[in-house]
């Protein structure tokens, strides 16, 4: 299986949305942040009319469900399409292991940075204190040691602070036209439902008691996840055709996985795709459905292979 991407040759940018609603009911329960609770604000429809919107979920939280969708939880490896594809390994001093595809910081992971083996990776990277650095010797770094990390972007702070690269992928989830839909409950306590000064066992604020609570969901007129895959960047780093089709396939895979898979953002939150995947840019591209992204894969990824770690999962061991 091939996969034609000459219609994306001279794009900058493949854009994609898709309408979402919630698989079951008419709520959901949005991202919300500690000092900020549900992100709400005021965008403008075609008309330049105010409508009320809402985050569902940020770009940040987007990127790390999209790496969730490349790993497979209960082997602890990449999913099947995946196989050979770099990434790095790290273990801990009690046995522990942990990988750059899940570590939040990526590469970046202390888990991973302060460790022996990292000095290669440092190395492949060439940063140098006090002098231009070249980002396109990073993306190369990056395709052989972790290409996932290149299209979610990395900041290697612990090598240098001018050591990032933005990213390829990015999406988020928005609602327009939403409603509150006001919702609560209550912890109960069947030992002790009171939560005075004279209660045999202890206060709210100790974990005892009835406690009741309130939270808003929301509806929405539509809800709209949209993905944006930026093409001229990747082609700035120079990378080679067969490492660009495998990274484009790599975007897209993440993109199909995630509206198969992980639609299920919160226990209150879980959404299916209305239609379609829409391309909004360049328009009348049809983006290949996922079995054949899956069957592509393989093929695309022993092209790639060349510049890829030898072996292709570094080992590293975390030192404190």
């Amino acid at each position: 299986m091939t996969l034609d991407f000459s219609a994306l040759e001279n794009e900058p940018r493949l854009l994609i949305e898709v309408p979402l609603r919630p698989v079951q009911g008419s709520r959901f329960q949005p991202t919300g942040f500690p000092d900020l609770g549900a992100a709400t604000f005021t965008g403008f429809n075609d008309d330049g009319e105010p409508v009320d919107c809402l985050l569902v979920e940020s770009a940040q939280s987007m990127a790390n469900r999209l790496e969730a969708v490349c790993w497979d939880e209960a082997e602890g490896d990449l999913v099947v399409p995946l196989n050979g594809l770099p990434y790095v390994k790290s273990t801990l001093p009690d046995g522990t292991v942990t990988d750059s595809i899940r570590e939040a910081h990526r590469l970046n992971s202390p888990y991973i940075v302060n460790s022996k083996e990292f000095e290669a990776i440092r190395d492949a990277i060439g940063f140098e204190a006090n002098k231009p650095f070249d980002r396109r010797r990073l993306a190369s770094a990056l395709l052989k040691y972790d290409p996932s990390s290149l299209l979610h972007g990395v900041f290697l702070e612990k090598v240098g602070g001018v050591v990032r690269l933005s990213r390829v992928i990015s999406a988020f989830v928005e609602a327009e036209g939403i409603e509150v839909a006001a919702a609560g409950g209550v912890k109960v306590d069947r030992v002790q439902p009171g939560t005075g000064e004279s209660t045999p066992y202890g206060k709210a604020n100790e974990g005892y008691g009835n406690v009741p609570y309130h939270r808003d969901e929301y509806t929405s007129r539509n809800i709209t996840a949209s993905f944006n895959i930026d093409l001229a960047q990747l082609r700035a780093y120079g990378l080679g055709t067969d490492s660009e089709n495998l990274l484009i396939a790599l975007a897209l895979f993440k993109v199909r996985r995630f509206l198969r898979d992980g639609l299920r953002l919160r226990t209150a939150c879980d959404l299916t795709p209305v239609s379609d995947p829409l391309v909004t840019r360049p328009q009348g591209y049809e983006l290949p459905d996922l079995n054949d992204i899956e069957a592509a894969l393989p093929n695309l990824i022993e092209a790639a292979s060349p510049a890829f770690a030898d072996p292709r999962v570094t080992e590293v061991t975390y030192k404190k």
